[in-house]
């Protein structure tokens, strides 16, 4: 069975700084392609990072925003810097076989942690 779990949120200053974990398993994971996405309040899901099957080239939507992956672990990371408010949104991980933006590089979704971030 395919999982995608994350952990890491919580609640943080603006200014602070987490990190997020997606520990992936059902799935040939240094095959697939990781990425990170959120959905704050009254707002639509939208992109955050994205970390390439191919070649390990990383995209993302912010530069207070990284991502990298531990194969050892089958887990994708999310490292966010400079917290503001407006990050305040439910962060979802997801897997695909397909490069950052083919059709295919969102096959598997995670069920999200929340980050709350304060004034």
């Amino acid at each position: 069975e395919v999982q995608l779990q994350a952990s890491g949120g919580g609640l943080v200053q603006a200014g602070g700084s987490l990190r997020l974990s997606c520990v992936a398993s059902g799935f040939s994971f240094n095959t697939y392609s990781m990425s990170w996405w959120r959905q704050g309040p009254g707002k639509e899901r939208e992109g955050v990072s994205c970390i390439n099957s191919v070649d390990g080239r990383t995209h993302y939507s912010d530069a207070r925003f990284s991502t990298s992956i531990d194969s050892s672990k089958t887990t994708s990371y999310l490292q966010m810097d400079s917290l503001e408010p407006g990050d305040t949104a439910v962060y979802y991980c997801a897997a695909g076989k397909g490069r950052c933006g083919d059709p295919t590089y969102t096959d598997y979704w995670g069920r999200g942690t929340l980050v709350t971030v304060s004034s």
